[in-house]
């Protein structure tokens, strides 16, 4: 069977890569303080980690790119991808967190929410459609993303499953 397209988004966020620049800059400063007033230290170290680490981030997390297709939804940002077949697709809403879990934190996350584990593909200013799966993957049971369409993408998701289980 074709895997035709039926949505794509790409999803980015300035306020998100500036914030992880600003981080990397400043662990960049802080590592050229602890430089030149110790050398080289566990500090230092860890400075040149968290540098690294943000670096990675603003540029792995530009873009978020959500497809879904009459056989799969697939989520790509930067070097990861998570593919979910529409036959373990149970059911899909809009995202209803706890406020400290929405906020907390823009890229790829793993918590639980309501005792079920979830991946998370999020930025903080846009609204997110969740996921439930059939069987899991893993030990994750739910996807959650966000998307600036969220209406859009739970009636496509919708229609696509219905299809896919009368196909």
């Amino acid at each position: 069977m074709a895997d035709d397209l039926i949505y794509e988004e790409r999803v980015s966020s300035k306020a998100t890569e500036a914030l992880f620049l600003a981080l990397a800059a400043l662990f960049v400063l802080l590592l050229i303080w602890r430089f030149s007033a110790v050398r080289l230290d566990a500090l230092a170290v860890v400075f040149v980690c968290l540098s690294v680490s943000f670096l990675f981030y603003a540029v792995n997390y530009q873009t978020l790119v959500i497809r879904l297709t009459t056989e799969r939804l697939t989520l790509r940002f930067g070097l990861f991808t998570w593919r979910v077949p529409l036959d373990n697709v149970d059911a899909c809403r809009l995202d209803d967190v706890p406020t400290l879990m929405r906020l907390g934190g823009a890229g790829i996350h793993f918590m639980s929410v309501r005792g079920r584990y979830r991946a998370s593909f999020n930025f903080l200013e846009h609204p997110r459609v969740v996921v439930a799966f059939k069987r899991g993957v893993g030990p994750v049971r739910d996807l959650s993303f966000s998307t600036r369409q969220p209406e859009e993408v739970l009636r496509r998701l919708w229609e696509a499953r219905s299809s896919h289980r009368r196909g």
